[in-house]
């Protein structure tokens, strides 16, 4: 069983989380304010707090958005590598 694609670090880099839908990591991400991130696989930065926006006024937005980076667009399929 592979674990959660989505990981969430705090402003100070350091990792806190991961989650298994972007909805879940744009939740937890926005919890630790300004300069947290939620990461693919701890490599591709797709979202940082405050740069990006705020996930919490939209989590489908950040999701979209998460969505458009990694696949352009394309609907985003659970389990994708």
């Amino acid at each position: 069983m592979r674990s959660p694609q989505w990981k969430v670090y705090d402003a100070e880099n350091k990792y806190v989380a991961s989650t298994k839908d972007t909805e879940g990591a744009s939740l937890l991400m926005s919890l630790y304010g300004t300069g947290a991130t939620i990461r693919y696989d701890h490599r591709q930065i797709v979202w940082t707090e405050g740069v990006d926006g705020n996930a919490s006024l939209s989590y489908d937005d950040t999701t979209e958005v998460i969505t458009k980076r990694l696949y352009g667009g394309l609907l985003l399929k659970t389990g994708a590598r």
